[in-house]
């Protein structure tokens, strides 16, 4: 799958087009008299654009839940979230598809020990990498010849890959498609809220501070983009000890569950940090598929059960139309 270049609209769509904020031609729609002449003439991918627009659309009517996972700040867990909680949900027989837009520094295959490109069938259809009969995941690591190569993309191109990574991706029918992101509130959160308007956010902290106040900000960002929040997840709160098992607040605890209440948002749960993460982590197997049982583990199988109760409940989603 190749990455189009940076794309333009006319004047009759530059409000609803993705790309609104960038292009040349909007600065100048209100000075063509006739209507949008001169936006047209620097525009050109008028129909390209509404061609994709038509297929993302069709992409995600089969796609019951759209859940997106992010956070205002990095280091609090985010991708081990979205992959455990997208494995679980695959584990009670949803069928799972997990977009990871964390175009800089992709870290899902790693997580799910999957390696090689993305491959097109010979109708020159690509379908996500499989994990197992009901997950799948498309991430930029999957395009790269090397992963440890880096992107140096600005906010037009990044805007172009998500658009792409939902339009010509055949994800089909899926109960959830989870959706992981990179720290902040930048190009890639605002691409995802305008292109996929029904998504249900996570928001991930943990307990202290020093990261709170990063949410807090983050919420705020979703407020302003009236976007739907699912609810608050407090990632890293106590650590278990290896040796005898008790808790210890190493980050304190309770700070993501007052944060919820603050803002009368739903508390979605706390996981603890475990050694038994970094372990999974590096052999590429989530922690809710690994056979010796664990508090961590727990956690985030009772965080999929209540994130699969939120979502049916919903009001937000279930008021969306469903193709």
């Amino acid at each position: 799958m190749k990455v189009g270049k940076k794309g333009h609209q006319d004047s009759s769509a530059c409000k609803t087009c993705a790309k609104a904020a960038t292009c040349g031609a909007k600065a100048r729609t209100g000075a063509a008299a006739d209507g949008g002449t001169e936006a047209n003439a620097e525009c050109g991918g008028d129909d390209k654009t509404r061609q994709q627009d038509d297929r993302i659309s069709s992409a995600l009517s089969r796609i019951t839940y759209k859940i997106f996972v992010m956070s205002g700040k990095g280091g609090v867990g985010k991708s081990s979230i979205a992959v455990n909680l997208a494995a679980a949900l695959a584990l009670k027989g949803r069928k799972v598809g997990i977009l990871d837009v964390d175009l800089h520094g992709p870290s899902v295959p790693r997580m799910l020990g999957l390696s090689g490109n993305l491959e097109a069938n010979d109708k020159g259809e690509v379908s996500p990498k499989a994990y197992d009969s009901n997950l799948s995941v498309v991430s930029m690591e999957s395009l790269l010849k090397d992963p440890d190569q880096a992107v140096l993309w600005r906010g037009p191109m990044k805007t172009s890959a998500i658009r792409q990574f939902i339009s010509e991706i055949r994800w089909g029918d899926l109960d959830y498609l989870v959706i992981d992101s990179p720290p902040g509130t930048g190009d890639e959160h605002m691409t995802v809220l305008r292109t996929i308007p029904d998504a249900l956010c996570v928001v991930v902290t943990t307990p202290q501070e020093v990261s709170l106040a990063d949410v807090r900000k983050a919420i705020n960002f979703l407020q302003y983009a009236k976007a739907n929040i699912l609810g608050i997840v407090e990632n890293m709160s106590g650590l278990i000890c290896p040796h005898c098992s008790k808790e210890i607040a190493l980050f304190k605890k309770g700070g993501g569950k007052e944060l919820a209440g603050k803002y009368g948002i739903e508390f979605l749960g706390a996981v603890p940090l475990d050694p038994v993460t970094v372990v999974a982590g590096d052999v590429g197997k989530p922690v809710v598929l690994m056979e010796e049982p664990s508090p961590v583990k727990d956690a985030l199988m009772a965080l999929a059960d209540t994130v699969d109760r939120a979502t049916g409940e919903s009001l937000e989603a279930l008021a969306t139309p469903r193709g």
